[in-house]
C-alpha cells in the first residue's frame, strides 16, 4: 500500500467509524482520572473510537509491575505515566487532542483539571480515592455523568461483571473483587472493566448530544 499523507491517513482512519456517531465523538471532551490499568486501557479505546479531546491526569511513573495489565512498554519504565501514555495515544490516533497532567488529583484541583470535560471517568486504585473523587465531581457538576469502577481483581466470573446506574454515577465491575496478597488485578478483567467504562462513555456522549440536537 502506498504511503498516505496525513490528510489521507485521517480520512482512512475514520472511514469505518459510525457516520452518525463520529461527529459527536469528534466534538466530545472526556476526562480520565488515573492512567493505570483502567485509565490507560480505556484511553486507548476512546482514542481509537475518535473522541476529540481526552484530559488525563495521574502522578505515577511506569514501573515493571504495571506491564502485566497497563498500556505501556518496557522501554517506558521510569517515565511519568501521562508522558508515556501520550506517546502511545499519538501513535494510535494523532488526530485527537490530548491534555496531560502529571499531578496528584485532589478535591481542590478537580475543577481546574477536568472542568472542560462533559464526562469524567474514575480510574483510581484505592476505594477511598474513588469515593472522594465521585463525591467531588457530583458536587461540582451535578448534571455531568461520572463513570467509575469497582471490583475487577482476579480472573473469571464474567457473569458478575456489569454496569449499574445510580443517578449520574455509572459503576462498572463486579463490585466485590478487591486486591489481596494472593489476588491481584490481571489484564483480562482490568481490560473488560475498562472497555465497559469506555463503552458507557460513548453511549452517554451519544445520548447527551442526541438530546441537544433534538432540543435545537
Amino acid at each position: 500500500m502506498a504511503r498516505l499523507n496525513l490528510k489521507e491517513l485521517e480520512k482512512e482512519f475514520f472511514s469505518r467509524h459510525d457516520p452518525e456517531l463520529l461527529p459527536i465523538l469528534r466534538r466530545a471532551v472526556v476526562g480520565i482520572a488515573g492512567a493505570g490499568g483502567l485509565g490507560s486501557n480505556l484511553a486507548v479505546s476512546l482514542a481509537r473510537a475518535g473522541v476529540g479531546k481526552l484530559i488525563i491526569a495521574d502522578r505515577d511513573v511506569v514501573c515493571p509491575s504495571n506491564l502485566n495489565r497497563q498500556q505501556y512498554f518496557v522501554d517506558q519504565i521510569g517515565k511519568p505515566k501521562v508522558e508515556a501514555l501520550l506517546e502511545n495515544l499519538k501513535r494510535i490516533n494523532p488526530f485527537s487532542e490530548y491534555e496531560m497532567h502529571h499531578v496528584r488529583i485532589t478535591p481542590r484541583n478537580v475543577k481546574r483539571l477536568f472542568g472542560e470535560a462533559e464526562i469524567l471517568v474514575e480510574a483510581f486504585d484505592l476505594a477511598t480515592e474513588k469515593s472522594r473523587l465521585i463525591n467531588t465531581w457530583l458536587s461540582l457538576f451535578p448534571d455531568r455523568p461520572i463513570v467509575a469502577a469497582s471490583g475487577l481483581s482476579g480472573f473469571g466470573k464474567n457473569h458478575k461483571i456489569r454496569t449499574r446506574r445510580m443517578g449520574r454515577l455509572y459503576l462498572c465491575g463486579d463490585e466485590e473483587s478487591e486486591p489481596t496478597e494472593t489476588v491481584s488485578p490481571m489484564a483480562p478483567r482490568v481490560g473488560i472493566v475498562a472497555s465497559l467504562q469506555a463503552n458507557m462513555v460513548i453511549e452517554l456522549l451519544y445520548k447527551i448530544h442526541h438530546k441537544k440536537s433534538k432540543k435545537s
